[in-house]
């Protein structure tokens, strides 16, 4: 706010003293008043008014002043009314109070979302959990009838299973907080779940897979970073080379980390991708060419890899392979201190 601002709002005020002063000025000269005693009638009339708006000014310049360097110090912007001063002049208490007013307001709705979002999350859960049971039951039918329209019928149910655990997932990933356990375990058994879980897809299309002796332990939870590597080993074997497929996991030991790495023979991911992979709903040139992605996979690993205190990166080049890190930090507890 500068002065020429405030002037600006004050104009008629000023005007109206003005326009009242020249009609004194003019009934004084008239009844043959000097000029000196008009000249004091300006100066008592005008001197107390100046000070007045100067000294307003100030304090309102101050006051405004303060709540927007508070604005732009605050990460969360509509917690301001929470935390600026009341102040003392009539304008600005009654904005002080309409935002206050307004702020409770906001939280209620946000409140109301909240517990909108809450229950359709519950209800996702729920879903996802009773839908799991007819899924498995599906495939045991399968497994007690082998041929080779169960086997195809298998691979579509398999499908199913992997979307619904993506949406089960989705759904927990903005509160993973209160999800996750964190606990002690070896990175072998984690890739060996997954790998027995896919261990069709791996028959199916002779993909040959390399797993080196992943002997480190970790701090993580394994359940959340077991779906991680699935979603990372799925989209392996849904774009490998139709012809000497080959998977290769291993890991690397470094001082304050470890990095387990998936790295595969298949098509590889374009330059012009390779940066927005993790992005949500990306799917790129192989998601439009073979319609096989739906842009969730990686957004998810990304996302979850950031709330467990990971880090994910992606490697590719076309039409040679990809390679993915998973990168583990090493906590006190891993260093034995």
């Amino acid at each position: 706010m500068s002065i020429k601002e405030y002037l600006k709002e004050k104009f008629l005020f000023l005007f109206i003293n003005f326009i009242a002063f020249f009609i004194l000025a003019f009934i004084l000269t008239v009844v043959d008043i000097k000029s000196v005693v008009i000249f004091l009638v300006f100066i008592i009339w005008f001197l107390p008014l100046i000070s007045y708006i100067i000294i307003e000014f100030i304090k309102h310049k101050k006051y405004y002043f303060n709540i927007k360097d508070t604005l732009e110090s605050l990460d969360k912007k509509y917690l301001l009314s929470e935390v600026i001063e009341k102040p003392d002049f009539i304008e600005g208490r009654l904005f002080y109070e309409i935002l206050r007013e307004c702020n409770k307001e906001m939280h209620e709705h946000v409140n109301e979302y909240k517990n909108l979002q809450l229950e359709y999350r519950e209800y996702i859960e729920t879903w996802v959990h009773e839908i799991k049971t007819p899924i498995a039951s599906s495939m045991l039918i399968i497994e007690n009838n082998k041929n080779s329209i169960m086997d195809n019928i298998g691979q579509e149910i398999k499908q199913i299973d992997e979307f619904v655990e993506q949406a089960l997932y989705y759904s927990r990933s903005s509160d993973v907080n209160k999800d996750y356990l964190i606990k002690k375990f070896g990175l072998k058994n984690a890739v060996n779940n997954v790998i027995r879980r896919n261990s069709r897809d791996f028959i199916n299309k002779k993909i040959r897979l390399e797993l080196d002796e992943i002997e480190e332990v970790v701090y993580s939870d394994i359940k959340w970073v077991q779906f991680i590597l699935n979603q990372i080993i799925i989209n392996s074997i849904k774009y490998i080379k139709d012809k000497d497929g080959k998977i290769k996991i291993y890991s690397t030991s470094n001082k304050n980390n470890v990095i387990l790495t998936i790295e595969d023979n298949g098509i590889g991911i374009s330059k012009n991708d390779i940066n927005r992979v993790f992005e949500k709903g990306f799917t790129g040139e192989h998601g439009r060419k073979y319609n096989k992605s739906t842009g969730i996979g990686l957004y998810l690993c990304k996302k979850l890899c950031y709330k467990l205190g990971l880090e994910i990166s992606i490697k590719s080049e076309l039409g040679v392979g990809t390679r993915v890190n998973i990168i583990f930090p090493l906590s006190k507890f891993n260093l034995g201190i």
